[in-house]
């Protein structure tokens, strides 16, 4: 079954038109007609069962039949600090972070990285990654969309934290995580493919962060947050 972000209020028994995205989605491509059941999702936690009630070339029209908080959320909050990569790289990065329940993604300015945008760039961009972030929640079954913040330096960012365990990406020594008593919010910093500079590194470390290690192998920039956010999830969440 079909399943929609649409960011209304859901009440059972309303109207509700699809925005033109999701509504050409259904009638277009999957040919859906008037009757057919789906699911939706405002984005803030709450689910709806509806139906196709009316269908035209202008707007299609569901009606909603029941409500029901999303169930998909996992209890452990990451908020990832991604360095910013070229073209499918970060969106890849993204769809799946959100697959792996992030809580929520800032893209990172790095020394090494090679990415800067600036203005309608960068605005552009964002807007892109969001809605990447929804289309991952539509897939996985999360009722709640993962906000993608503005781009920021990574000294603003190591700034802002305030989890209780805050990790970088970095080789160390073994068995960060066994020491750890199970938080409820995580820091997760992955740098660029080239790395962050020994710098970076030192500057994370001195506001309370710690070296995870993933073993042997070197992990491209996109892969690292998976396998990251795995172990995280497995540990300390709902896998």
């Amino acid at each position: 079954m079909p399943r929609l972000y649409v960011p209304v209020a859901f009440t059972p028994g309303a109207q509700v038109v699809l925005p033109e995205g999701p509504a050409r989605h259904l009638t277009r491509v999957l040919r859906m007609g008037v009757g057919a059941p789906l699911v939706i999702f405002d984005g803030q936690g709450r689910e709806a069962g509806a139906r196709l009630s009316e269908v035209n070339r202008k707007q299609a029209v569901v009606e909603i039949e029941a409500c029901w908080p999303g169930q998909a959320e996992s209890p452990l909050a990451v908020h990832l600090g991604q360095a910013i990569s070229k073209g499918d790289r970060m969106d890849y990065a993204i769809q799946k972070a959100v697959e792996l329940g992030v809580a929520a993604i800032t893209p990172l300015y790095t020394e090494h990285g090679d990415v800067r945008l600036k203005g309608e760039r960068e605005a552009k961009k964002l807007a892109h990654w969001q809605a990447v972030a929804v289309s991952a929640c539509e897939q996985c079954g999360r009722a709640t969309v993962p906000p993608v913040h503005p781009p920021l330096a990574l000294a603003d960012w190591l700034a802002r934290r305030d989890e209780s365990l805050c990790l970088v990406l970095h080789p160390a020594t073994q068995g960060a995580l066994e020491k750890v008593v199970s938080p409820e919010k995580v820091a997760l910093l992955i740098g660029p493919e080239g790395g962050l500079s020994s710098q970076e590194v030192e500057a994370a470390l001195a506001v309370g962060f710690s070296s995870l290690t993933l073993g042997p192998r070197i992990l491209r920039t996109e892969t690292a947050p998976v396998v990251a956010l795995s172990l995280l999830q497995d540990r300390f969440g709902d896998l």
